[in-house]
């Protein structure tokens, strides 16, 4: 009994607290609308993954994976991307941005410091090419996904940051830009469901970074580079 009452508070100040974090992303709450964990009994758990855009002009790719069956979608703004994860209530989220900055710099504009972070040095270990968060409009990227992450944490989210292009590279699969058709082929071969023939590259990386997020909770994902770094396959 103390036990269900002590779920059933935590289930409410989670959910107070997703009521706090709305008018501060710009959003009302929507009818149904409720926070991560609150229903207990929902099987199965949802995962989501943002390949996210340096600017809201530009498209976003947004997945959600429950069980085998992923849904993506293209979204622009940062108060569509919050409604859609605060309706869904993933219990992972997978953000394709830097979420940290490299040693010694205080911010994306920051020329102090070096230009490469832990994670940043373990995927170059690993021979897996990527653009370093100092770089031109990779700062712009930076500044949006650290808002992103910091909405999303206080709303009681699990966020992380990921690579699907990296993942791609691990799991033997060709990046979105290469080869749109194989790439699909070969995330339905990984037992996805529901992916559409005509997903966009930014549906595609979304839909990794979900698959991502799943194996992460399963134990089959894991953090290069530390606490702060990227989620990548195991």
């Amino acid at each position: 009994m103390w036990m269900r009452c002590a779920v059933r508070r935590n289930v409410r100040s989670r959910a107070a607290l997703v009521e706090e974090c709305l008018p501060a992303a710009g959003l009302q709450r929507l009818p149904g609308l409720r926070p991560p964990g609150d229903d207990l009994d929902r099987k199965p758990p949802v995962y989501c993954g943002v390949d996210l855009a340096a600017s809201p002009r530009r498209p976003t790719g947004l997945g959600f994976l429950a069980g085998s069956r992923i849904r993506t979608y293209v979204v622009h703004d940062d108060a569509e991307i919050l409604r859609r994860i605060f309706r869904m209530r993933p219990r992972v989220v997978l953000v394709d941005a830097p979420l940290s900055l490299p040693p010694g710099r205080k911010s994306p504009d920051d020329r102090s410091g070096g230009h490469f972070r832990p994670c940043d040095l373990a995927l170059r270990r690993r021979g897996i090419r990527f653009f370093p968060v100092t770089l031109g409009a990779m700062r712009r990227l930076t500044e949006r996904g650290l808002a992103l992450a910091r909405e999303l944490r206080k709303a009681g989210f699990l966020v992380h940051e990921c690579f699907p292009g990296g993942a791609q590279d691990l799991l033997g699969l060709p990046r979105q830009h290469r080869d749109r058709v194989g790439l699909v082929a070969g995330l339905r071969r990984l037992g996805l469901r529901g992916l559409r023939g005509d997903a966009t590259g930014d549906e595609l990386d979304a839909a990794t970074a979900a698959l991502v997020a799943k194996w992460f909770d399963l134990g089959r994902a894991r953090l290069w580079g530390g606490r702060r770094g990227i989620v990548m396959p195991s």
